[in-house]
């Protein structure tokens, strides 16, 4: 399924993202996660976001129109070590300027490679996003690099760190842009909250 997704534009300060009514969506997670290649096979649309070798590709506040009904936000990745401290600095402070100001921000997907355990940038980011309460879910990228069970087992040291802070984990979800797994679970769950919403 290809959804009618329109590249708004780029930008460098939340202050200058166009308002809007309908409901964002951000996708956030470590350099070279797959950031780009998941949202190319949400959306259906190849190179929608560009994809790259190289991590660290996105460096601005990315917004894309989805289906005029929500706002796909591709925000910068974090703890790119080739990137300069100065500009690591500058990406994260526009970031989060971004996560705690955008008013219709409805939801965060944090990224996270599945076939790690738990990294301290990650669980960083996680404690970053409670604290601010700022609603997120997690999605476990590249689940076909590895065997079902390596994934499972990756999966429960996540619920195992995370459980010790939380009563309720957060929503999860487990993906793969090579084979589509994860796509109708994640755009459910995004029209389940956009009907919520315009209740």
């Amino acid at each position: 399924m290809k959804l009618n997704a329109k590249f708004i534009s780029s930008y460098d300060d939340y202050k200058k993202c166009p308002e809007n009514s309908l409901p964002e969506y951000a996708f956030i997670g470590r350099s070279n996660v797959g950031k780009s290649s998941l949202i190319n096979m949400l959306t259906g649309v190849k190179n929608l976001a560009m994809t790259s070798s190289k991590p660290g590709k996105t460096q601005l506040i990315n917004m894309f129109n989805i289906e005029d009904s929500w706002i796909l936000t591709d925000l910068p990745g974090y703890g790119f070590a080739k990137a300069s401290q100065s500009s690591r600095i500058k990406w994260g402070r526009m970031v989060h300027d971004y996560l705690k100001n955008r008013a219709n921000l409805t939801n965060v997907f944090l990224l996270v490679d599945s076939r790690h355990d738990p990294m301290k940038s990650d669980l960083e980011q996680v404690s970053w996003l409670a604290s601010n309460g700022i609603p997120f879910s997690l999605v476990f990228t590249k689940a076909d690099k590895q065997s079902v069970t390596q994934t499972n087992r990756n999966l429960a040291q996540w619920e195992k760190v995370l459980g010790e802070d939380w009563e309720e984990l957060p929503k999860s979800f487990t993906t793969s842009s090579e084979s589509g797994k994860g796509k109708e679970e994640l755009l459910a769950y995004i029209h389940e909250i956009n009907q919520q919403i315009s209740k």
